[in-house]
């Protein structure tokens, strides 16, 4: 079944680059990941540069000649980009056309406008959401922080009743569905269906994000009752703009990547005959690239030139939208060389019999190995690229169902327990302006009830699957 997958270079099905047993593995995986951690932890080091040193100190510690890892480590990088680098680029365009057309304020008010009291922190995971599925988890947040301040203000409720609803929507989607990075990285690296995994992830997503969020809201409401800091309610980005896109084409136009990868699925699940006509023309239009250009393409119109931009504005939000993921593609791209150095030494083979001989379920593996280095460098990215570079091997002989499931476990995991080495902690205390102490009672704690609640879902979805 056509995936977004991306064929392995000869490097992943040729023999392991070092001939080294187990425990030396071992030994190489954990000293590599540690030199990761404390590069990100201890010196403050960008992971891109925290990566490419530790793969290279992976393969060292794993006796592999210099070269042959590093060969391995550019392979790695140039696969993954080759096949998550457009999707991010246009996720990026899409999200930045939401923003700065007011097309993001528009779903924001309309929204608001018709809930109120109990109704409102269920108003704002679905707020939250909805933008969250085109935008980064930064940006989001930068983006629907103002808006929960004002909420929260003018209607007299509690910050956290507000706040952690919307935060949990947009944590879910980051950590769950694609096109987010860390999901499109784990898909390519374990050869899931995008349409599965998206599908899989939209009924492991619901129940999470509402356990978390409005759920979880009023004892996080309880526990920490902090005001709307005044000083962080900025202007929004559509203030100076004469008019903006209606709310049915906007959300017409952020959801419509999304149908066609569904559509898609659907049609290989039911129909199951590459021959078939209609088969082909939705692998066609529901293949992530077309999907997402056609969503940046309709967005140009329906957001960009319904705000009244001229085409030189619409040139240059395009162009300010590609800027700010070049760090997040060479976080990815190293990612993927360090997944790719874990291959070709050989810890597929080791995670393959200590799976066996552990009994240790695969999902329930992924989801602890993403846990760990969630906890030890505070990056959900490098999470989800790490643990999936180490499972990938788990994944051959599973059914198409078992695979996206896989992404799950993974993604579930890398949301896990946020601290005080994770950005997004910050921006969080920052904003809402609480202390250490409240930001781990309120947002760590969110983040902790998603990753649980997420493999617990996962988990049972395998059972019926």
């Amino acid at each position: 079944m056509p995936s977004l997958h991306v064929e392995m270079l000869a490097a992943d099905a040729a023999e392991p680059i070092t001939s080294a047993g187990n425990a030396q593995l071992g030994i190489a995986v954990l000293a590599g990941i540690a030199v990761i951690v404390l590069l990100i932890t201890r010196f403050k080091l960008h992971a891109f540069l925290a990566l490419t040193i530790g793969s290279l100190a992976l393969g060292t510690f794993a006796g592999a000649p210099l070269a042959d890892t590093v060969k391995s480590f550019t392979a790695g990088l140039g696969s993954t980009v080759a096949g998550v680098g457009v999707l991010i680029a246009l996720g990026a365009i899409l999200g930045k056309l939401l923003a700065d057309s007011g097309g993001a304020d528009q779903i924001v008010d309309t929204i608001l406008a018709r809930a109120g009291g109990k109704a409102m922190p269920w108003a704002m995971v679905l707020i939250a959401s909805v933008i969250g599925l085109p935008l980064f988890f930064e940006v989001g947040i930068v983006l629907l922080i103002p808006v929960v301040l004002m909420v929260a203000k003018r209607g007299n409720y509690s910050l956290m009743r507000i706040g952690i609803p919307a935060l949990a929507g947009l944590s879910v989607m980051h950590g769950l569905i694609p096109p987010h990075p860390g999901p499109l990285v784990a898909i390519d690296a374990v050869g899931a269906n995008l349409g599965v995994t998206l599908a899989l992830g939209l009924v492991v997503a619901v129940p999470t994000v509402i356990i978390a969020g409005p759920v979880f809201s009023r004892y996080a409401a309880r526990w920490v009752d902090v005001p709307a800091p005044e000083h962080m309610i900025p202007a929004r980005p559509s203030e100076d703009l004469e008019k903006r896109p209606g709310f049915g084409v906007t959300v017409a136009t952020v959801l419509l990547p999304v149908v066609l990868m569904l559509v898609k699925a659907l049609v290989d699940i039911v129909v199951d005959d590459p021959e078939n006509g209609v088969q082909k023309v939705t692998d066609v239009i529901g293949s992530p690239l077309i999907a997402l250009l056609a969503a940046v393409i309709m967005a140009l119109f329906t957001l960009g030139r319904a705000a009244g931009f001229t085409k030189d504005r619409l040139s240059s939000t395009v162009e300010k939208s590609l800027a700010p993921i070049a760090g997040v593609l060479l976080i990815v791209g190293a990612g993927g060389g360090f997944k790719q150095t874990l291959i070709d030494i050989g810890v597929g083979r080791m995670i393959l019999e200590f799976s066996e001989n552990w009994s240790v379920p695969a999902l329930l593996l992924a989801w602890l190995i993403a846990v760990a280095i969630r906890l030890a460098t505070g990056s959900a990215t490098v999470a989800t690229i790490s643990a999936a570079g180490l499972v990938a091997p788990l994944a051959a002989g599973m059914s198409t169902s078992e695979t996206a499931l896989l992404v799950l476990a993974i993604g579930a995991g890398s949301l896990f327990f946020s601290h005080v080495n994770d950005a997004g902690f910050w921006l969080v205390k920052e904003y809402f302006g609480m202390t250490v102490g409240q930001t781990i009672k309120t947002w760590s704690v969110m983040e902790t009830i998603i990753s649980v609640v997420g493999i617990v879902f996962v988990l049972l979805l395998s059972l019926v699957l």
